[in-house]
């Protein structure tokens, strides 16, 4: 677990332990919520797995289902959600769950869930890692620094030696160097991984074919009415660094693959790294003008009654893998943390990796 992690941990334990969350939801609260996932995966406990806080398991998605419903909850496709928004039909809480990336677990492990509880749920899909062609950097790494004992390379313009010697090594080498790699515009990043593959015999482009699902299993997701099918550009790269062409063409040709793959419309977008920084008002503008129905962001929070108006910018609560319990989930749906961290300035820092969002 990283730092970030144990303080978003512990914040939320507070709030649930001493109650203040259920005493401010009155004020807090919202009138629905959308949950964000990315992997779900049976548990396979390791010490380096520095990209497990993606991963949620089958039984935690289970609980959670659960818990929404017998908290109230109505469990509604994003059809659904936009037109309660859109007519103001707000009596009752919703829910509404949300896949990104396009990962075959979601077609081998979250699917049987919520088939088996009947509700609905939405898979946005990178047209890229469909193909098999999609840069998956962030487990490139992850899988280089498994077989090799070490690394070194230009760091910050200093040749530095990074030891991954042994499993907590190899976290600590990762950690190092993701947050490097994430202060910088993702395309360097991916060349910078690249690189290192290529310096170290390692063939990454195997990658996405193997843990993405193609245009078969995605059709064959798509054929039941419990799942949507959305888009999350074609490369899954940041728009917010994409110039004003580069970032419509991401947009629109990656609606336009999908419901020609899928045989119907696509209506509902999920922004890559779509946080504060990588997403803002030229980008929420190109989605209204694409005619998508709704796009979500990485941004915390729950719906309140103004996005109604704010369909191209919706937040949503992670589903974390650092976060499988119950009480953690109860507290977010209050929307105390929320209103917590906009009130200290903002969440404590909990970067998502380049897969999140």
């Amino acid at each position: 677990m990283n730092p970030g992690s144990a303080v978003f941990k512990a914040s939320l334990s507070a709030l649930h332990y001493t109650g203040l969350d259920r005493l401010v939801m009155p004020l807090t609260g919202g009138t629905g919520a959308i949950f964000m996932l990315h992997h779900v995966l049976p548990a396979a406990p390791m010490v380096y797995a520095p990209n497990a806080h993606l991963e949620v398991t089958p039984e935690f998605l289970d609980r959670t289902i659960r818990l929404v419903l017998e908290r109230g909850y109505d469990i509604i496709s994003l059809d659904d959600a936009r037109a309660r928004l859109g007519e103001g039909d707000l009596d009752r809480p919703f829910v509404c769950f949300t896949i990104d990336d396009g990962y075959r677990d979601a077609l081998q492990h979250a699917y049987p869930v919520f088939k088996r509880h009947g509700v609905p749920f939405a898979v946005y899909v990178a047209s890229d890692f469909a193909d098999g062609c999609g840069n998956l950097w962030w487990r490139a790494l992850e899988c280089l620094l498994r077989d090799v004992d070490a690394v070194e390379f230009q760091f910050d313009g200093v040749t530095r030696r990074f030891g991954c010697g042994s499993p907590r090594a190899k976290l600590r080498t990762y950690r190092a160097i993701h947050h490097w790699l994430r202060s910088l515009p993702e395309r360097d990043a991916r060349d910078i991984v690249a690189d290192l593959c290529r310096m170290h015999g390692m063939d990454a482009s195997g990658l996405c074919r193997e843990l993405a699902m193609d245009w078969n299993d995605i059709r064959d997701l798509a054929r039941d009415p419990l799942v949507t099918i959305g888009a999350h550009t074609r490369s899954h790269l940041p728009l917010g660094q994409l110039s004003y062409a580069e970032a419509r063409a991401e947009i629109e040709a990656s609606c336009g693959r999908i419901a020609h793959e899928v045989g119907r419309p696509c209506r509902h977008f999920s922004i890559p790294e779509g946080e504060v920084g990588y997403a803002g008002a030229r980008e929420f503008q190109l989605i209204r003008e694409a005619g998508l129905l709704t796009a979500v962001t990485a941004r915390k929070g729950l719906l309140k009654p103004r996005h109604d108006e704010g369909v191209a910018a919706l937040p949503r609560i992670v589903l974390d893998g650092d976060l499988q319990k119950p009480r953690y989930v109860k507290v977010m749906l209050t929307g105390a943390p929320f209103a917590m961290w906009r009130g200290s300035g903002g969440p404590p820092a909990r970067r998502l990796s380049a897969s999140a969002a």
